[in-house]
């Protein structure tokens, strides 16, 4: 099913939403889909600029990817080598050997500091540390009343939609919980933003929930017809103005479910069948998950991105989700953590470096930005599991393309890769640094959270200068 969601509350507007929108209900009751859609701000940005954000749920291990440690004792280093990439002088795991080949197009991060120990994407998706319910206060001293936006609500705040029918913020995660990994942190959330800025959804690749059937449109005719005369309605009792812009959203609520160009986007069997092969997509495979592999993401997410999204987010590992309690357990391998890996990094190089090389050809790699991480590191020291634990006092990730300066790796961490020993980078400077690439001036956009008080998304982080 095709949701938006968003927590109950007032937004901006001060127009009470619901939880979650489904495309199928167009409901009445509370917000209808222009609502959910209408942008509570300035919008309409030119910019063809975008970025795709892969999840690496459960704590990937900076150690056995981009922060290899050959000269440490046994066990500290593990069982993988660092192999030669085609920049001299950085070197990554040799399970990676296709990345290898490309590094010119990537910037490690060996120094990411400031995450909690907590498996929660939200850091990853916000930059910002979640806090738990709030129930009895309606106030947690630092965190904003509606939570913090994602990277892709702010983007659909500041700019909106680049392509009519395309929602500027796409979710391609599946919806369960152990995508987001164990706390259901949206990845496309909106926070005090406002529904209007979530995500559109899209859980699992079965969009039967989505497309307008053929010979259905006259029907969403008299369902529009039916939601103008609700919209005039309640226009006439509001006092603000609030209404005024309302037909304007339904054209592009309808926008989204009859111009077809996201469902064709979604649509994997209208891709080249030796572009699937290069995804490692068989025909077999689609619409189902690529075999459990989840390399389908990766081509999805290229080619909604193509259609005209802004921000796309999406997770990757080796197992179907919702399996964890059957012994599955994403990126957190406590146990096994090198078999673990034999069996996922291969893919992930696949996946990654054919979307990079993809992207590449197409034209779109100086405007389309890759940022790949999980919630925290994990332990320097393998334990008695032959797995490592977590650790947030330092972790690693992967950057591409955006007109970044790539072929370079930013940080180090201490001959044990325990913490950073130098150049230290913040979450909220990446992000800063994504922004920047989209043409985003952060420091100059203040925001209100639910209770009016205006704040910064990125408090005084600034972008990474060696890459700008």
């Amino acid at each position: 099913m095709f949701t938006i969601p968003g927590k109950a509350g007032r937004c901006c507007d001060g127009i009470s939403r619901r939880a979650f929108m489904q495309i199928g209900g167009l409901g009445f009751g509370g917000l209808t889909l222009p609502q959910l859609l209408q942008a509570e701000s300035k919008s309409g940005g030119s910019s063809q600029k975008s970025v795709i954000m892969v999840l690496l749920p459960g704590g990937p291990s900076h150690l056995d990817m981009f922060d290899l440690k050959p000269d440490a004792p046994a066990n500290i280093r593990g069982e993988f080598q660092p192999i030669r990439t085609n920049v001299p002088g950085i070197e990554i795991c040799e399970l990676m050997p296709r990345l290898a080949k490309m590094a010119d197009k990537l910037v490690p991060i060996r120094s990411l500091v400031g995450a909690p120990d907590d498996h929660n994407v939200h850091w990853c998706v916000t930059g910002w540390e979640t806090h738990p319910e709030q129930t009895g206060s309606k106030e947690i001293p630092g965190y904003p009343p509606g939570g913090w936006p994602s990277m892709g609500a702010v983007v659909s705040r500041m700019q909106g939609s680049a392509v009519p029918g395309v929602p500027a913020n796409v979710d391609l995660s599946p919806d369960y919980y152990d995508a987001r990994f164990v706390k259901s942190a949206g990845l496309g959330q909106a926070g005090f933003l406002g529904p209007a800025h979530a995500a559109m959804e899209v859980a699992a690749v079965d969009r039967k929930n989505f497309q307008v059937q053929q010979g259905s449109i006259e029907r969403l005719d008299d369902r529009k017809t039916l939601l103008r005369e609700f919209d005039r309605f309640r226009r006439s009792y509001d006092n603000r103005g609030v209404m005024e812009r309302m037909d304007v959203f339904s054209e592009q609520a309808f926008q989204v479910l009859t111009s077809g160009r996201l469902a064709h986007a979604l649509d994997l069997s209208k891709e080249d069948p030796e572009v699937r092969a290069r995804y490692g997509v068989q025909s077999s495979d689609s619409p189902v998950r690529g075999g459990g592999k989840h390399l389908d993401q990766f081509l999805l997410a290229r080619r909604v991105i193509e259609a005209g999204a802004r921000c796309v987010s999406m997770v990757f590992s080796r197992y179907p989700f919702g399996r964890m309690l059957k012994g599955d357990y994403n990126w957190d391998w406590h146990k096994d953590n090198f078999a673990e890996a034999r069996g996922t990094l291969p893919l992930l190089d696949l996946g990654l470096s054919t979307l990079i090389q993809d992207l590449d050809e197409r034209g779109m790699l100086d405007d389309v930005s890759i940022v790949v991480w999980g919630e925290f590191g994990r332990t320097p020291k393998i334990n008695a599991n032959a797995g490592r634990d977590h650790w947030s006092k330092v972790a690693g990730a992967l950057l591409a393309g955006g007109g970044m300066r790539t072929g370079q790796v930013i940080g180090a961490t201490n001959r044990f890769g325990e913490h950073a020993q130098q150049r230290p980078v913040h979450f909220r400077e990446v992000f800063a640094t994504l922004y920047h690439q989209l043409g985003l001036d952060l420091h100059q956009a203040i925001f209100k959270d639910l209770a009016g008080r205006p704040l910064h998304v990125l408090d005084d982080h600034r972008p990474l200068p060696e890459l700008v």
